[in-house]
């Protein structure tokens, strides 16, 4: 495979309290349900891959951002998070603590929709559907490896180029046009952007004007564990919604912050939120609280 060098890239051709939390449709019919002031999609795995699959096929465009609780915590917070998550076409909920406030709140996602594993199915159905695909960020050479494993799994798939851009790449107006660039000029119907948020999601804001008609997706680190560099918890442990333990072990200087400073005291703060709603709800006289209920 031919392999393009850039001295700027590498690239390879081929408030705390809660808001409310309602059900209402999506434009395509699927319920969506509001956490927090955060719409997320009342989606499962398998249908949020189709969205993604179906808009490249038809070359509508489609922009996807797998959340979870520290999108939230963000969302609440942060202007620009918030931003983000509301331009966006589809928010999946990637976090285990968004599935158990939707529940508690009688307003239940079906389940947790998590990039680790959608990068698995999206490539699955891009190969049946003949869909390309661009595998971008990661540190140098993840993208590669892993674009080697997908195709070492799914034979028939189409990664028609890689892309790993240098850290503080986000922070030159150049090196970001040159990123345009070169995701313009390889023209993929998928575009898997692993960068972490709101970074990659920052990037997929701008590749939109780029890249129309393709599908963008934000899958955080995942481009890490399927090329083996950072091992992914065991099955149980993400059923059990313990995923972050295993994290926080692997990577303890980096996120014991984020998920014990600030996510434990948020979740917690979520899920008392969430009951609290249901417990009105279920009174004889019922929640009249405005920042609840269905819409």
């Amino acid at each position: 495979m031919a392999k393009t060098e850039s001295p700027i890239l590498s690239l390879e051709r081929s408030s705390d309290r809660a808001e409310p939390v309602s059900t209402r449709l999506d434009t395509d019919g699927r319920a969506r349900v509001r956490i927090m002031g955060l719409v997320i999609a009342a989606v499962t795995e398998q249908e949020a891959v189709a969205k993604v699959v179906d808009a490249a096929v038809a070359g509508r465009g489609q922009w996807t951002i797998t959340a979870n609780l520290d999108h939230l915590r963000r969302y609440r917070c942060e202007p620009l998070a918030r931003r983000l998550l509301a331009s966006a076409d589809t928010v999946v909920a990637d976090g285990a603590p968004l599935v158990w406030a939707s529940h508690i709140a009688g307003t239940p996602l079906p389940q947790r929709v998590a990039g680790a594993d959608m990068i698995w199915s999206i490539s699955d159905a891009a190969r049946r559907r003949g869909v390309s695909i661009l595998l971008l960020g990661g540190d140098a050479g993840v993208a590669e490896r892993a674009a080697t494993v997908l195709r070492n799994c799914f034979p028939e798939i189409n990664i028609c180029g890689t892309l790993c851009p240098p850290h503080g790449f986000d922070e030159d107006e150049r090196r970001i046009e040159l990123v345009e660039e070169l995701v313009a000029r390889m023209s993929p119907g998928i575009v898997l952007v692993a960068l972490g948020f709101p970074k990659q999601d920052v990037l997929i804001e701008r590749l939109r004007q780029a890249l129309p008609s393709a599908s963008l997706v934000g899958i955080g680190i995942s481009l890490s564990f399927v090329a083996g560099d950072v091992r992914r918890c065991p099955a149980w442990t993400a059923a059990l919604g313990l995923e972050w333990c295993h994290r926080l072990l692997q990577e303890p200087r980096r996120l014991i912050h984020r998920y014990l400073v600030l996510g434990v005291p948020f979740a917690a703060s979520l899920l008392g939120s969430a009951a609290w709603y249901r417990l009105r709800s279920r009174s004889p006289v019922g929640s009249h609280d405005c920042r609840w209920g269905h819409e």
